[in-house]
């Protein structure tokens, strides 16, 4: 079937991306299958996150559907969009609809994009991740790919103010080589050497990440452990929440 919808969005989110002169630094896109079924994997700091997931899967000519909150396909302008890019609609009250959705598109040779932290992290570290994408790899017989974003999160995440003016902000995406699920280990053991991977790429981005806080005013999107003024992620749990 024709991808009507999402070409179009890819351009004008390259369009976006232009004007505002973001400076990309993106290292392992050759890790991403250029064919056949795999399940991307990523932490989650900012509401932009699926758009530079998607980015990176673009020198493989892969297009990627991304599981998202139902509340995103109700809305009367990311609906649409959403539905005609087949994204997958997740409904946490009826979470195995979400679950079969993907699996049928992993299956058909689709790469289904998953933050399995399950919601944006506002202390901007790794949290414990769920054990879908897991399953989902093991079930359908296709690789897991770990990948890592820095730097989205001063573009717009949850609890700060939209900033989609600010000029030359770097954006570092890390792409991982592919994890094997094999369907004789647990998918608890396959998470957490997936996370570890993420974790691993995160650090790296961060470390070559070459902006750091202006002082205090311009410490909020670096982890409290860095020396920023993020929350920890106790303090965090009650804002992740929303």
């Amino acid at each position: 079937m024709a991808e009507l919808v999402y070409p179009p969005v890819i351009g004008f989110a390259h369009t976006l991306f232009k004007a505002l002169d973001l400076r990309f630094d993106v290292e392992g896109t050759e890790h991403i299958p250029q064919r056949g079924g795999a399940v991307l994997v990523s932490n989650h700091i900012g509401y932009l996150d699926f758009v530079f997931c998607g980015l990176a899967a673009r020198p493989a000519k892969r297009l990627v559907r991304f599981m998202a909150k139902e509340s995103v396909f109700r809305h009367k302008v990311s609906g649409p969009l959403m539905r005609a890019m087949k994204h997958i609609p997740v409904d946490r009250a009826a979470g195995m609809d979400a679950y079969k959705h993907a699996l049928t598109a992993l299956r058909s040779g689709e790469v289904v994009g998953v933050f399995p932290e399950a919601t944006i992290s506002t202390s901007f570290t790794l949290k414990n991740f769920k054990s879908g994408a897991a399953r989902l790899a093991q079930e359908a017989g296709v690789p897991l790919v770990p990948m890592a974003l820095w730097g989205t999160q001063r573009l717009w995440t949850k609890g700060q103010k939209r900033n989609l003016s600010r000029q030359h902000i770097p954006v570092s995406i890390r792409v991982g080589e592919p994890v094997t699920a094999g369907r004789d280990e647990s998918a608890d053991s396959v998470t957490e050497r997936v996370r570890g991977r993420v974790q691993d790429l995160l650090e790296s981005a961060q470390r070559s990440y070459p902006v750091r806080s202006e002082g205090p005013a311009d410490s909020w999107w670096i982890p409290a452990h860095l020396g920023g003024t993020a929350p920890a992620p106790a303090q965090a749990k009650g804002l992740d929440r929303r």
